[in-house]
């Protein structure tokens, strides 16, 4: 058994690699057969008619046209604990025919007359799980098998998809026992992992250098923090997923301990267009709604001030309709800011 498990894991591997490609339950309503949103135009991958299945057909294929662009624009990471994306999932693999032409090989040049080849047989050939590898059932329902998420294939999570090979006839709903096959919700999951949000520069004044015990404003325009989503299908399954995600909150770490931060939190809301407030002639002095004040000089250096935006992520898919929350995102990036003494004159 293991030497099929391993096969099969890298196997899905190789075939995510080409395409584009702790996961919850299914939940009941995540049913496959009630229609598809079609996503943006990126999508392909499909049986060639004759009950085949192309390369790409069950592999995960993304719709980014409505993601966050730009040099500084990255992805989001889960404010929630440890929670990750799926580095591993399963989905439409094989036809009958095809988990014949894959698995008799091996069995051939593994063969050693052992209990272990005999198990196969009698899972694949000899109605454990099927008989003649299902080929009765053919163009009505599809072997899945496992992919790794692109860019995860050295997450040891990616080997936690070491189920054997399994049947899903057409409109069903895969194993509930299985967390990681594809479902609308392990989709958003997927597509959680493609987001990219701008990046996070905030405007400072005084901008670039400021004085001890100064309030500094900080502000953003939130014009270029509209919301951003991905979608993420298997077209073989018509089956879809969108996970979007909007920006509620900046925070701001001064970089150090000797900082007073405003509002005292540190965490700027959302109001209207804007997060805090544009600094104008005759606020020098005044507490700004979001900024920071220094309490001590930078020296020679500089502090390291982070912006952090945090995004409220939700999906709706495939007979999911109400939005549905997945972990909040944040993405943040750092600027140096200058703190000098405030310069007395003695006369």
């Amino acid at each position: 058994m293991p030497a099929v498990k391993w096969r099969g894991i890298v196997s899905g591997s190789a075939i995510a690699v080409i395409l584009l490609g702790n996961a919850s339950p299914a939940n009941a309503d995540d049913d496959f057969g009630g229609g598809s949103q079609k996503p943006g135009g990126h999508a392909s991958g499909n049986s060639d008619g004759k009950g085949n299945l192309t390369a790409t057909a069950g592999a995960v294929v993304f719709d980014r046209s409505k993601n966050g662009a730009g040099d500084a624009a990255g992805p989001v990471a889960s404010s929630s604990g440890n929670w990750t994306p799926p580095a591993c999932y399963y989905a439409p693999k094989y036809t009958p025919d095809e988990l014949q032409k894959y698995l008799e090989p091996i069995w051939n040049a593994e063969s050693t007359g052992s209990d272990w080849d005999q198990t196969q047989r009698d899972r694949y050939v000899n109605g454990g799980e099927a008989k003649d590898f299902n080929k009765d059932k053919a163009g009505k329902g599809y072997w899945w098998d496992s992919y790794v998420t692109p860019g995860r294939e050295g997450d040891p999570h990616a080997l936690d998809c070491d189920k054997p090979i399994f049947w899903v006839d057409k409109g069903d709903p895969p194993p509930a026992n299985i967390p990681q096959a594809i479902t609308p919700e392990v989709l958003a999951q997927l597509a959680y992992a493609e987001i990219r949000v701008p990046g996070t520069k905030v405007d400072l004044a005084p901008e670039g250098t400021t004085k001890v015990n100064l309030p500094t404003w900080a502000w953003l325009d939130t014009a270029k923090f509209k919301p951003v989503s991905v979608t993420a299908s298997v077209p073989l399954l018509g089956v879809t997923a969108t996970t979007t995600a909007e920006p509620v909150a900046l925070r701001i770490d001064p970089g150090t301990a000797d900082a007073q931060t405003y509002p005292a939190s540190g965490v700027c809301e959302i109001a209207g267009d804007r997060i805090g407030e544009a600094y104008a002639k005759g606020k020098a002095g005044k507490t700004p709604p979001c900024g920071v004040k220094y309490l001590r000089s930078s020296g020679d250096g500089s502090y390291k001030l982070r912006a952090t935006i945090t995004w409220k992520i939700h999906w709706t898919g495939t007979g999911v309709t109400d939005p549905r929350d997945l972990p909040d995102g944040t993405f943040g990036a750092d600027q140096d800011v200058v703190v000098q003494e405030i310069q007395s004159v003695n006369r």
